[in-house]
């Protein structure tokens, strides 16, 4: 068993807000695309991820651990797209490779 996660500023443990948070891990469409949420255009979707949202009670600052080591599904999947809007991942894209 390992620690909760922990809020540096606030000094304070995170609670779990949402299991089975699915979201979006996408790629870049172009050669170095800047992160984050500075150029989202610049992103495509690449994975199907399922994992637990925690939210620090202070703050309410978010974070998202527990994802595991597979995806449930990758974009040359025939179902990829079919999966994102069942498990209404789109909400949530992250922006990093």
């Amino acid at each position: 068993m390992t620690l909760k996660p922990i809020c540096v500023p606030c000094r304070r443990f995170y609670r779990p807000a949402k299991t089975g948070t699915y979201f979006v891990e996408a790629k870049p469409k172009v050669d170095r695309a800047p992160p984050g949420l500075e150029a989202p255009e610049l992103w495509q979707p690449y994975k199907l991820w399922s994992g637990d949202l925690w939210a620090c009670p202070s703050c309410n600052a978010e974070i998202i651990v527990g994802t595991g080591f597979n995806n449930i599904s990758q974009d040359y999947m025939p179902d990829f797209e079919a999966k994102i809007k069942s498990f209404g991942a789109a909400v949530i894209t992250i922006n990093d490779c």
